[in-house]
């Protein structure tokens, strides 16, 4: 199959869109693989991409918590959908040949830093060997343009223990990880860098790493994440421990690090010199502590408490993090759209919602709508 656009389309600088949200004139009859649809960020950039008038093929392993959000939000609908285990050379070579994607959005992973403790080697298998799974079948295959590969805030290598004060990662500081899932991804970004100087870049394709932080919205039931597991306490009726709510991290709504992810591979289509790691996330400034995004959370939810309850023994995770995202500001025109206010307020209205009775979907299309609107 041949691009849907024509040899004659502007490249360059001067190609750039407008603006930081996703252009629907770009997106419209693109063939896009996405990988991990059926989790959390997955199921809202399926849901996105539809919106935008993108062919969509996805794989991903079925989902992995109970409830979820691809069955509610009927994101089987929005592509064509298949179960495929991106540790599965074989079958992710097989679903690119059949797909023929002109671009490629890289979710599929083990996504939390506690399961990594419990499954590290799981950590590793899929999130290096997966990656690299999905970038070696990309090898010789026509068509393709653009692949963003989304990683995570936690690759960088840490400073130490108490880093309040010390200056937000930026893409060129060292990569490393203490734990499993850190670690895994900061090899995956290894992997990703190879692949593009060795293979990709020379075969016209435009490979770049997503490095977002960390992400709230409605529909995420994963496990050892403070919004869920506010939900589940306040809508059992229990109160909410938590591990360090002096912990801080750049948190921002999901649309946020979506909309980079879509904004990078548009720029990329037009000039693959772009090619290489952003970060995603808000301002510096406005990295907020646990216990500010819970007492928010609380607050909008209109119920629950929570108390501070250190575990002892518990696995070491970092006490301060943030980004640095005047990359992605200045390349590609990102820009947060929402405050931490605004994202939290949207976040609880989604689930209290959900629980009385509202359509998933119907509820993710009007966060969407509201974010596109938003100025």
């Amino acid at each position: 199959m041949s691009p849907t656009t024509s040899n004659s389309e502007p490249t360059g600088a001067d190609a750039l869109p407008a603006g930081a949200l996703p252009r629907a004139d770009f997106w419209r009859g693109k063939r896009v693989l996405l990988t991990g649809h059926t989790g959390f960020k997955g199921s809202w950039l399926a849901l996105w991409l539809q919106r935008l008038g993108a062919q969509v093929s996805a794989i991903a392993l079925p989902p992995a918590t109970e409830p979820d959000l691809f069955g509610p939000a009927r994101i089987a609908q929005t592509c064509d959908s298949s179960f495929i285990d991106i540790r599965d050379a074989t079958a992710v070579a097989a679903a690119v040949r059949r797909t023929e994607p002109q671009i490629v959005l890289h979710l599929a992973a083990q996504a939390l830093v506690r399961a990594s403790y419990k499954a590290p080697l799981e950590s590793f298998a899929t999130n290096v060997m997966g990656t690299a799974h999905v970038l070696d079948a990309l090898r010789a295959q026509g068509g393709v343009r653009v692949a963003v590969v989304v990683t995570t805030d936690k690759v960088y290598r840490q400073r130490g223990d108490d880093l309040s004060g010390v200056s937000p990662f930026v893409e060129s500081d060292e990569l490393g990880g203490h734990d499993p899932y850190s670690a895994s991804k900061a090899a995956s970004e290894t992997v990703v860098a190879s692949y593009r100087d060795a293979f990709l870049r020379a075969q016209g394709v435009a490979v770049a790493s997503a490095r977002a932080g960390n992400v709230i919205g409605g529909g995420d039931w994963s496990e050892d994440r403070l919004i869920p597991d506010a939900v589940r306490a306040w809508q059992a009726g229990s109160v909410l421990a938590i591990r360090n709510p002096h912990a801080t991290r750049p948190w921002q709504h999901v649309l946020e690090p979506l909309a980079g992810y879509l904004r990078l591979a548009e720029c990329l289509w037009h000039d693959a010199t772009l090619a290489g790691a952003y970060n995603f996330g808000p301002r510096t400034d406005e990295a907020a502590t646990v216990g500010d995004v819970i007492t928010l959370a609380r607050q909008t939810y209109g119920r629950g408490e929570w108390r501070n309850e250190a575990q002892a023994g518990a696995p070491h995770e970092a006490g301060w993090l943030a980004l640095d995202v005047a990359r992605a500001r200045e390349r590609l025109g990102v820009s947060p759209r929402w405050s931490l206010n605004e994202g939290v307020l949207r976040t609880m209205n989604w689930y209290r919602r959900f629980a009385e009775g509202a359509d998933a979907r119907a509820l993710c299309e009007a966060d969407i709508a509201a974010f596109e609107a938003a100025r």
